[in-house]
């Protein structure tokens, strides 16, 4: 690269794309909310449809979205934006907001969740919290405890009553930690727990997501079953009694994938029920989409929200409506028109805010950090602690949605030392990610790739430096499970660096430690020397394939 300052505003490279879709008129192709979308709550209200899901380490928490149709989904903003609401300081990775539930009764919203603490305590360090809101978009309670020792808590509504679902979680010596599914009412006027907890169901192995709904004089608990994650599958009971005995489905699981390694949507569980203003019934549940890399099956886009259609059968029981228990892509809805999802994601910096759906690790994103308007016309990132650390990060990044996908951007840096570095970041955890961008030389600033997994930290020579005031044009490219980095002093004509690298690195199924979460790009600065360095960025684009 020519060493030379290039002060003037950066041209934004063109990237072509297919725009080109094909009508689909009353078929939805799963998953509908891609990349990482966990845990999926769902609930109607009136003809509008509303998901949460959750969002672990990442602020802001618990990601909402609306639909009218089931089939098109926008983006309804979170439930947990102010820091006093969401302290994530010190949350591991994959800790923090777990599998909350939505729900409505008598004109208001009822969002109750898990906030995980560490990732390793045999007691299952989690508090429970409720918010409620007038309308989807806020604004939301101030969160109320709800108690600890369980988690993935639910709230059915019957007769002007509120009731806590959970599991809960124990640890007596010699025995399993997992103590049942437990009922307790909620004080609707004080927000809190009224009266005695009762465990109403008892099951072999752990469940997860239990939720309970009522139908023809039936109560049904519906939960997830299976460990690991490739075992999962939802799993329904019955009872006359709100309290118990519940009584399994005698046909097996509702939804499963552990039994055909071939589907295209696997890992499936974690679900709920909705139905229809027609009558219709749908579930939404978990799945990922695995990539096979050296022999490895590994899920880079994590966890991702999908829909089935239910129908209920002479006895009483939800079936697929398509028969089996399996999974389908392809699931017909009531609906008559789809509009395709933008594949482009494009952010220029303006003054006022950042464009499209960025998130932070752990703390909002400060003007102590982050300005749009110190340098008029780029985002300047100021770095803080590197990567590797769970304190404070000048990161921000977007959800993955495809595993062929480009990603790109243009930074100007002056680092001074090998450990002030600026550009773009893959990311999964801050165990495990990718960075491309400048660092300090031997020759002043220059390109360097490094990655990390499960800890282990290492760099790769890209023996290109670049001028003092460069600006640098940066790009990543992700094809199925392998990433290669490319350069440009213009934003045209790109230079390969040569390094083809293992990308499915960034997924739940690398290594030991739990890991819950999906594969994020976007823009990072660290500067573990000062504290201070200020880093320019141009544009940002995300191509999705």
């Amino acid at each position: 690269m020519t060493p030379r300052a290039r002060r003037r505003r950066a041209k934004i490279p063109v990237i072509a794309a297919d725009a080109t879709h094909a009508a689909t008129p009353i078929t939805v192709r799963n998953p509908i909310l891609p990349g990482f979308h966990p845990d999926p709550s769902i609930v109607r209200v009136g003809s509008d449809y509303y998901i949460a899901n959750s969002t672990f380490e990442w602020f802001p928490g618990i990601r909402l979205h609306h639909s009218s149709d089931l089939v098109n989904w926008e983006p309804a903003g979170y439930a947990l934006t102010d820091p006093a609401q969401l302290d994530l300081r010190g949350v591991p990775d994959s800790g923090g907001v777990r599998a909350p539930s939505l729900s409505y009764d008598d004109g208001h919203f009822w969002l109750v969740y898990a906030v995980a603490y560490s990732d390793r305590s045999p007691f299952e360090d989690l508090d429970l919290f409720l918010v409620i809101a007038p309308a989807i978009g806020g604004p939301w309670s101030e969160p109320r405890y709800l108690g600890s020792g369980g988690f993935d808590p639910s709230v059915f509504h019957a007769d002007g009553r509120h009731w806590l679902v959970r599991i809960c979680w124990t640890h007596p010596p010699g025995r399993p930690s997992f103590a049942g599914v437990v009922l307790q009412e909620l004080d609707f006027a004080h927000r809190r727990p009224l009266g005695p907890r009762q465990v109403i169901h008892r099951h072999g192995e752990l469940i997860e997501g239990p939720n309970l709904y009522r139908r023809d004089g039936w109560y049904y608990l519906i939960f997830t079953e299976g460990d690991p994650p490739w075992n999962h599958g939802i799993t329904v009971v019955r009872s006359r009694d709100i309290a118990g005995p519940y009584y399994p489905d005698p046909n097996g699981p509702l939804l499963t994938s552990r039994d055909n390694q071939g589907l295209a949507l696997q890992k499936a569980g974690h679900g709920e029920l909705v139905r229809t203003g027609s009558g219709e019934w749908y579930l939404v549940h978990i799945a990922s989409r695995p990539i096979t890399v050296a022999g490895r099956r590994r899920c880079m886009l994590g966890r991702e929200t999908c829909l089935q259609r239910v129908e209920w059968d002479a006895g009483g029981w939800p079936r697929l409506a398509h028969g089996g228990h399996w999974p389908e892509v392809s699931v017909p809805v009531p609906a008559t028109d789809r509009t395709p999802r933008p594949t482009t994601g494009i952010d220029q910096f303006g003054p006022r805010s950042l464009a499209g759906e960025w998130n932070s690790l752990r703390r909002p994103i400060s003007d102590s950090w982050l300005s749009l308007t110190e340098r008029p016309a780029w985002l300047r990132l100021r770095g803080r602690q590197g990567l590797h650390s769970g304190g404070v990060q000048s990161l921000i990044a977007q959800r993955l949605t495809s595993d062929r996908a480009v990603v790109s951007t243009a930074v100007q840096a002056r680092p001074k030392h090998p450990g002030q570095q600026a550009g773009l970041v893959l990311w999964y955890d801050t165990g495990t990610h990718i960075f491309f961008g400048l660092t300090a030389g031997e020759r002043g600033p220059a390109l360097v790739v490094s990655t990390s997994v499960e800890g282990q930290y290492a760099e790769h020579g890209v023996d290109v430096c670049c001028g003092e005031d460069a600006l640098v044009h940066l790009q990543a490219t992700v094809d199925r499970g392998r990433v290669r980095f490319a350069y440009s002093e213009y934003g045209a004509g790109w230079s390969d660096t040569g390094l083809d690298l293992d990308a499915s690195v960034l997924s739940d199924d690398c290594g030991d430690s739990q890991r819950f979460t999906g594969t994020f790009v976007g823009l990072a600065a660290h500067d573990p020397v000062a504290g201070t360095m200020p880093a320019d960025f141009a544009y940002f684009i995300l191509w999705s394939h």
